[in-house]
């Protein structure tokens, strides 16, 4: 499990961080460690740029998702009129009247970010999402929720109060919001994080956080993990693919004019099936099922920047 960015989160990974990965939280603080990639700085530089929209960007409060007229606008684009976009005046009111700011897949459309969290997935192989929430003093985030990925909360500024209850005790749950009428999992840990602190949350711990000092605001690290669907879907992946070329390259294939020439092509199909079928393994298909998941993620740009290839193409002047 070594890995520089994991080594710049939580210290030597194969240390006493090896004893809570999957099992249990806790605190870590690096010296020198990894600075967030995206900070409030940023956070202002995204919104008055004009282009952050709606799912990206939400508002919450009381435990509720407030509606996208809130605290977006439309715009004029020519003839269009667009709606969804992130509203500065707005959100800053609502964050004064207490609500908290999340903005979803920053790994999408911020560049520094997206470097980080790809260098993690790859140390990792596992695909892995950034979050960015930005919450007033005294005021609660999200409700009590689970998530389904293991996550690393990197304090950026203020201080906030983190409450983690106990993960589900079979593959049954859900994730998202722990509802009042089911079983209320016990407080496992609570801790005041402080800017530059890591907190560990394994996979499906329920967990609530409440801002502290200041206007609290951190970047959340979700590492993704596969379940029974990507298997599935793997299955299907590892077996059927590639059976015919036509097919791989998205064509309709042959078309038998006969009962006899649909059946040879079905034996054929059959028969390769079966044959990869009794090659693949159990880690083989979760390792295939990972690797999935990591191409959904955002890819690094490219070959070289827009500039770059200006200035290869540019003649000297005479």
């Amino acid at each position: 499990m070594a890995a520089q960015t994991l080594d710049a989160l939580v210290g030597d990974p194969n240390s006493s961080f090896r004893s809570h990965w999957r099992s249990r939280p806790g605190v870590f603080t690096v010296e020198g460690g990894m600075p967030s990639p995206f900070t409030l700085a940023d956070l202002d530089a995204a919104l008055a740029g004009g282009l952050l929209r709606e799912p990206y960007v939400e508002m919450w409060r009381d435990g509720r998702r407030l509606p996208g007229k809130e605290f977006t606008s439309s715009r004029a684009v020519g003839t269009a009129a667009p709606t969804g976009f992130a509203d500065e005046r707005r959100i800053h009111a609502l964050l004064d009247e207490g609500a908290t700011m999340l903005l979803r897949c920053v790994d999408q459309w911020h560049e520094p970010t997206r470097e980080a969290v790809r260098d993690l997935a790859d140390e990792l192989g596992r695909a892995v999402e950034a979050f960015f929430f930005v919450t007033p003093e005294g005021k609660a985030g999200l409700p009590l929720h689970r998530d389904d990925g293991d996550v690393f909360v990197v304090q950026v500024t203020g201080s906030k109060s983190w409450h983690v209850h106990e993960g589900p005790a079979d593959a049954t749950w859900h994730a998202g919001r722990v509802k009042a009428d089911e079983p209320q999992p016990a407080e496992l840990f609570h801790t005041v994080l402080g800017p530059g602190e890591i907190l560990y949350v394994p996979r499906g711990c329920a967990h609530r956080a409440t801002g502290q000092d200041g206007l609290s605001a951190h970047l959340s690290l979700a590492v993704r993990e596969i379940g029974v669907r990507d298997l599935t879907e793997s299955v299907q992946e590892c077996v059927l693919q590639g059976a015919d070329d036509a097919m791989a390259a998205g064509e309709a294939g042959p078309l038998p004019l006969s009962d006899a020439a649909l059946a040879a092509e079905a034996k054929r199909i059959l028969g390769t099936a079966r044959e990869r079928l009794l090659g693949l393994t159990e880690d083989d298909l979760v390792a295939h099922a990972r690797r999935r998941h990591l191409t959904r993620m955002p890819v690094r740009p490219p070959g070289p920047s827009l500039g770059e290839r200006a200035a290869a193409r540019s003649t000297p002047a005479r």
